[in-house]
């Protein structure tokens, strides 16, 4: 009678194997929560509550005596070193789990890339005093640029756990311009998250009393950019969410029917966020739907754009 003795080593690589996704799928977890509280420290106000001062808080490492608005700020940067040391794992994990030339190692390359300019660019609006009551132009561009740069960074974490799980997809017959329309409806989802976050911030600084008094603000003269900027969002979601049901449609799949739920859930989001004259807690919900959307998307597409092959990791006997 004989038996079949696995090494060490290969049971230590099978372990890792299956664990490294599910760490990358916490990871993913945590840089939406990190999201979420930017927003809360955008709709508070709170930009500012650390001061003129980064990386420190107030020119201190911990903050003494805080006011909610420096609690906010400083909890938010908490989170932010903390996702930090998270990817900065997932960043040495995957290179240490996966070979050479392995797309999940590509993908969790620009989360490093994409998360030092996202802690540059909070630098910068910090530094330029680009918070709170802001409402220059410059600070338009810069909130269009943080958030999109916010977007990739989590398209980026999202890939790398996609790929991790070397989970071979089922191909579909797509139509001839499916990479087309799927490039597409992730430049027109970037974009309208860009005017997404202008639209919010406008929200906050300038609340409007009621739904007339809201369109009335859109388009008048003397309105600040980023006030005229809001009805970009609307507009050009509805480029967006429509590829996104297209391909949807053509993948035919769960993930596709996922897609499709949670366009409906951010168009009844969207709704409710205008008709409602955007309360804070609505206007976390409408995000946390939109990241959520986000993700699922990015998968969506990269079965298009990139499919998945059969599993790379090789079999133990």
């Amino acid at each position: 009678m004989s038996s079949t003795v696995v090494p060490i080593s290969t049971r230590t690589r099978s372990i890792q194997s299956r664990a490294l996704p599910q760490y990358a799928a916490v990871v993913v977890g945590f840089m939406v929560l990190v999201i979420l509280e930017g927003a809360l420290v955008r709709a508070t106000g709170s930009g500012a509550g650390c001061g003129n001062h980064w990386p420190l808080c107030n020119g201190d490492f911990f903050p003494h005596h805080p006011r909610l608005a420096t609690v906010i700020e400083y909890t938010h940067r908490s989170m932010t070193g903390l996702c930090t040391t998270l990817v900065a794992i997932l960043i040495a994990w995957t290179f240490f789990a996966r070979p050479r030339g392995d797309r999940a190692r590509r993908a969790v390359v620009w989360s490093g890339i994409l998360l030092i300019t996202e802690a540059l660019l909070g630098a910068l609006l910090v530094k330029g005093g680009y918070v709170e009551s802001n409402a220059s132009n410059m600070r338009v561009v810069m909130q269009c640029i943080h958030f999109t740069n916010t977007m990739l960074l989590l398209a980026a974490i999202t890939l790398t756990w996609w790929w991790l799980r070397d989970r071979h997809q089922p191909s579909a017959d797509l139509a001839p311009h499916a990479r087309t329309v799927a490039w597409i409806s992730l430049v027109a989802t970037l974009f309208v998250g860009g005017t997404g976050s202008v639209a919010a911030l406008a929200d906050t600084l300038f609340p409007p009393t009621s739904l007339q008094a809201a369109f009335l603000q859109d388009f008048a003269a003397h309105s600040p950019l980023l006030v005229r900027m809001r009805w970009l969002h609307p507009a050009t979601a509805i480029l967006a969410l429509g590829c996104a049901i297209w391909i949807a449609l053509q993948i035919r799949s769960k993930l596709g029917q996922l897609v499709v739920v949670l366009v409906g859930v951010q168009l009844l989001l969207g709704a409710a966020d205008v008709l409602l004259l955007a309360p804070t807690w609505l206007q976390v919900l409408h995000l946390l739907g939109a990241d959520l959307y986000w993700i699922a998307l990015v998968v969506a597409c990269a079965t298009v754009l990139a499919p998945a092959h059969a599993p790379s990791t090789a079999t133990t006997t």
